[in-house]
């Protein structure tokens, strides 16, 4: 670890130095992004909020009010009221003014058919656009394409610095002296170092899932899941006799009156019956030999780990189950995925889980700020600091060398956001410190 360590802490510098700013914006609209999901339920009460009846409507009622007074598009998914007090929506693709990719949730009162609004939602967690503009901002800085390359640079940096943080720290006596009776710059470096152990477990997991749904990173590990056969599966909906529904039309064609009729409360009850609990969403048939396809639309842990998803055709009447998935069956790759991504949204483990993240992207954010303030404590002749020692490679057993070597070029590889900067991080330092040596400079350690 010693013959390394030279090199992790200028590593950890260079990077501290160049990378601290996009990770900056990643933690400060990644807290406003923890915080979205409590305040979009202020902000939008009416639509989301209704008083409690004493019975509830039957689905199908609830969409042809819906439809009644938003005719336009067409409808891509119901999600039933999940609980008292709680509207249904109505999902509409195709509406003019909706946002590409995006789709019109209309919001109804399941107790009296009543219409409480509409508005624009966006992914799978149903995010209105409070939330969708906030995680925008965290994913893409409202850039598109282009900006995500600033969120996937700062995740493929985020491990590496946290890591070695980590080294330095345990490597490093004094780092873990006790605050008391310290100043000036160590009594910051150790401050620094305390919140970065503690935080370091945190950072490595948003670091590592954050690459997960990336461009270039993502790629690689779709790549690598699908070789290794860990895709993630879905549920068939196609084939076999869809009896007596082809003129209910296709979700994708734009018909009139999908979903409208008396079947969707048949489809939904058979769901229910194989353990489907709430919250789900009803996805209508694709064309008209597919089955309508009911999914559970939240997977917090660990009660709802269990059935995913069906496939329901209504037939003539008695609706029939004929496909079932079940998150048991999904490889491990895939749970992993699965897990890590809701985790990294906040939705896991609900409230907790964004009071988790939010604490996180504080803990970042002191930690990037008093980076910079350890680092204006060295004095203005500091500059970038010093140069590796001379000599620091040659000192590394090549046990140890060729296999970080090796580590470094497949990382490049499959994480280029990581890879392209190290290998420049590393020309840099090694180009400074030659200059240092032939101006005669004092190649030291700090």
């Amino acid at each position: 670890m010693s013959v390394l360590r030279p090199l992790v802490l200028r590593l950890h510098f260079y990077a501290g130095v160049f990378v601290a700013p996009f990770l900056l914006v990643a933690a400060v609209t990644g807290l406003l992004y923890a915080g979205s999901f409590q305040a979009e339920k202020f902000v939008y009460a009416d639509e989301l909020r209704v008083p409690v009846g004493a019975d509830r409507l039957p689905v199908s009622e609830q969409i042809a009010a819906a439809r009644d007074a938003h005719p336009q598009g067409t409808i891509s998914a119901i999600r039933p009221s999940p609980e008292p007090g709680a509207t249904t929506r109505v999902l509409l693709t195709g509406v003019p003014g909706v946002a590409d990719g995006h789709t019109l949730a209309v919001f109804v009162d399941p107790y009296t058919g009543k219409v409480r609004g509409a508005l624009e939602s966006y992914g799978s967690t149903g995010a209105l656009p409070l939330r969708t503009w906030i995680d925008e901002l965290h994913r893409d800085l409202h850039l598109g394409e282009t900006g995500r390359l600033y969120s996937e640079f700062a995740a493929s940096w985020l491990g590496v610095i946290a890591a070695g943080g980590l080294v330095l720290w345990f490597s490093r006596r004094r780092a873990r002296r006790a605050l008391r009776g310290t100043s000036g710059r160590r009594r910051s470096l150790a401050l620094h170092g305390t919140v970065g152990a503690w935080a370091a477990a945190g950072l490595l997991f948003l670091s590592a899932t954050g690459l997960t749904w990336s461009t270039y990173a993502g790629a690689s590990i779709d790549d690598l899941r699908t070789a290794l056969g860990h895709s993630t599966p879905a549920v068939s909906a196609s084939g076999g006799d869809q009896g007596d529904h082809g003129d209910h039309g296709a979700a994708g064609a734009g018909t009139e009156g999908v979903g409208t009729g008396t079947e969707v409360d048949a489809v939904l009850h058979a769901a229910r019956g194989k353990g489907l609990s709430d919250p789900v969403e009803i996805v209508p048939p694709a064309d008209s030999s597919s089955a309508y396809v009911v999914r559970q639309i939240q997977r917090s842990w660990p009660e709802k780990q269990d059935s995913v998803a069906v496939a329901v055709d209504p037939g003539s009447g008695d609706a029939t189950v004929t496909d079932t998935l079940r998150f048991a069956d999904y490889p491990v790759l895939a749970k992993l995925t699965r897990w890590g991504i809701d985790a990294h949204t906040g939705n896991l483990f609900g409230l907790a889980n964004q009071i988790a993240l939010a604490l996180l992207a504080l803990a970042l954010i002191f930690l990037i700020l008093w980076g910079y303030r350890m680092w204006w404590q060295r004095g203005r002749d500091a500059g970038f600091g010093r140069p590796v020692p001379r000599g620091a490679w040659s000192r590394v057993p090549p046990y140890v060398l060729v296999p970080c070597a090796v580590a470094v070029a497949v990382l490049g590889y499959f994480v280029p956001l990581l890879g392209v900067p190290l290998v420049a991080f590393l020309a840099v330092d090694a180009l400074l410190g030659e200059i240092a040596h032939r101006r005669g400079a004092p190649p030291v350690d700090r």
